[in-house]
């Protein structure tokens, strides 16, 4: 079976190559063709030897998973479904604004966590994504976007907080974090990748010391009581064992703040006590929250809070001097918005053999 580059970060690469007998800078060149100028041919790749090229068609390949559909939103959200094989597919959303374009990125086929407001979660789960299937995302997405006149890329930001819990699926989106951060590859800084987890505690910490970029925090309740209701994974790692890891992850953050994401679930979460238990509960992590209006989707369950209670709850953070934003529904007339990523999941069923798997990770 022939080797996907796209699975190796520089380390890994550079050791695929000398594994081939291959100089170290070799690595380097190949990197950049890859991911910089979105080559998946080595006949592309015009500064190396004819002899290599050869051995690389032989041996080695760019896979990129196919393009299965594309949408864009009437706000210019851009939507990709990307083809992870056996029917499975993975979405991929791109997100203008005005200083920045922002790429969320999936991580898994499907989801195992099942949060009980998240369409990807009623989706179920079938495998993690390999690297080159994470990094692949950044890869079409880049080719499809382009750079702006002044020859930067259209996308400055990358957030893992499409389908999946990224650290669930550890070894594989550090090494996708890698090349994206590497000069050779994308390029980007600490500051602008930010991964998205619900709380696994001990995983937190191993990205710490492995791969420290911007965290979020998927934290949704401000008591045990609800979050157990809605975030399972809570009564794994309940929330004084989330705020002393976030308390730990931000030694060696490249932001001194943990982004605290919380959907407004109309009468679950979002009334003005459950503002003033959140004061309570990070009032020794330095925080900002990201309030998300709820997205509906088929047989959710829930509906979304009144935008007077949005106000009154966004009025009771900021009075208590935490800066808080409410994100801008983008994309929901293409199911891009936040929670309505649901891809093409074929198989159900190995939803609670990964649950009882992440249940039992220390």
């Amino acid at each position: 079976m022939k080797a996907n580059l796209l699975n190796y970060d520089l380390s890994g690469l550079t050791q695929h190559f000398a594994e081939m007998g291959e100089k170290p800078f070799r690595a380097k060149q190949v990197m950049r063709w890859m991911h910089q100028a979105g080559a998946s041919d080595f006949d592309e790749m015009t500064d190396l030897a004819k002899s290599l090229r050869a051995k690389l068609q032989d041996k080695a390949e760019v896979g990129v998973p196919a393009l299965m559909a594309a949408q864009e939103s009437r706000d210019g959200t851009r939507k990709w479904l990307l083809d992870v094989g056996t029917g499975n597919g993975v979405e991929t959303v791109f997100i203008p604004e005005a200083e920045r374009g922002t790429l969320c990125i999936s991580s898994q086929v499907g989801c195992a966590l099942e949060c009980t407001f998240c369409s990807t979660g009623r989706q179920g789960f079938n495998r993690n994504l390999s690297a080159a299937e994470i990094i692949g995302q950044l890869w079409w997405a880049n080719k499809a976007m382009g750079v702006t006149p002044k020859n930067e890329r259209v996308i400055s930001n990358v957030v893992m907080m499409g389908m999946g819990e990224p650290l669930a699926n550890f070894d594989n989106v550090v090494t996708a974090l890698s090349i994206m951060l590497d000069d050779h590859g994308y390029g980007l800084s600490r500051r602008r990748v930010t991964v998205s987890t619900s709380g696994m505690v001990p995983q937190m910490d191993r990205l710490k010391e492995a791969m420290p970029v911007a965290l979020a925090v998927s934290l949704h309740a401000s008591n045990d009581a609800v979050r157990d209701e809605i975030v399972p994974l809570n009564k794994k790692y309940p929330l004084k064992e989330l705020m002393a890891a976030c308390q730990r992850y931000l030694v060696k953050a490249p932001r001194d703040f943990v982004t605290f994401e919380y959907v407004m679930l109309d009468g679950i979460n979002d009334k003005p006590q459950h503002a003033k238990e959140l004061i309570e509960l990070v009032k020794d992590v330095p925080c900002k929250f990201n309030l998300i209006p709820f997205n509906p989707f088929p047989n959710s369950g829930y509906d979304r809070s009144s935008n007077d209670a949005i106000r009154v709850f966004k009025e009771i953070l900021q009075e208590a001097g935490f800066v808080v934003t409410v994100r801008k529904t983008r994309g929901d007339d293409i199911d891009a918005a936040c929670g309505q990523l649901a891809g093409q999941v074929q198989d159900k069923t190995r939803r609670q053999q990964k649950w009882q798997q992440l249940l039992v990770q220390q």
